[in-house]
């Protein structure tokens, strides 16, 4: 385990200096991506506004608000693209060079997204849930986390993390076929987005439709932990959820393996 830790633990901690060194590009971004929430914001603040019924999708307005930013949150911490680095490494031909290391390839960029990952939580995911904390339970009234729930949010949250991060290591293997996947990895993104319940929140879909997303990956991406986050999941419907995370991350680092074998049988390398 300490070798294992040794090998790997360089790959997480200069990620996070990655991230230091391009500040500007990571604060854009960040910025953006808020400005979008306060759009969601203001749009639901509309709906339910025009609304009749007080609860929406099983969510009050003051919990819409609240769900809005912990998916901002949760989203910057688990959406790690790593699809983005096996393009690359396909197109520069490093991954060539990674194969004869002796370190495990999708390993070390799980140990990078993790990097990533830790990044995103400090800046600035914990500064904008300190922030809804203060105004949820001073403006909007309502109670602070428990310890419990935050414990559970962070287990469901890590669970996430390795989900979308599996997945997308399988979605970047058509790197191996096609080069060039920034048109597929855009059009995944915009997917994504309403699959995981960032867009729209899962309980507002029809029951058929619900049930059917409980037999996908995708809402345990993004849904699953604001919704434990929230307290919307209880007793054997938590378990459920949890256990259900656990399940794609054991199912996906399998699928994972078997398209790893397939596409490495069939690399061809120039030169050396």
């Amino acid at each position: 385990m300490g070798k294992y830790l040794r090998t790997y633990l360089p790959f997480v901690a200069n990620e996070v200096k990655t991230q230091l060194a391009y500040r500007g590009a990571f604060y854009l971004w960040a910025f953006i991506s808020l400005f979008s929430s306060f759009i969601s914001y203001f749009l639901w603040m509309a709906i339910y506004g025009s609304s009749e019924s007080g609860v929406i999708g099983g969510l009050t307005q003051d919990e819409m608000v609240v769900y809005i930013f912990m998916v901002y949150v949760t989203t910057a911490m688990v959406s790690i693209s790593v699809s983005t680095w096996v393009g690359y490494d396909v197109v520069e031909g490093r991954v060539a060079t990674n194969l004869i290391k002796p370190i495990d390839y999708r390993t070390s960029l799980i140990a990078r997204a993790f990097g990533n990952m830790i990044y995103k939580l400090l800046v600035p995911g914990v500064f904008i849930w300190i922030g809804l904390e203060l105004y949820k339970v001073f403006v909007l009234k309502m109670e602070w986390v428990s310890p419990l729930t935050l414990v559970l949010y962070l287990c469901s949250v890590l669970m996430s993390f390795l989900i979308y991060v599996l997945f997308d290591f399988c979605f970047g293997m058509i790197a191996f076929f096609t080069t060039y996947i920034f048109g597929l990895r855009m059009a995944k993104n915009a997917l994504l987005s309403f699959l995981t319940g960032q867009l729209i929140p899962i309980s507002l879909f029809p029951l058929a439709v619900q049930k059917v997303f409980d037999f996908l990956p995708f809402s345990s991406m993004v849904y699953t932990p604001v919704m434990v986050y929230l307290g919307k999941y209880q007793g054997a419907d938590l378990a459920w959820a949890l256990g259900r995370q656990a399940i794609w991350v054991v199912l996906l680092y399998v699928l994972g393996s078997i398209i790893w074998k397939k596409v490495t049988k069939r690399l061809v390398v120039l030169g050396g």
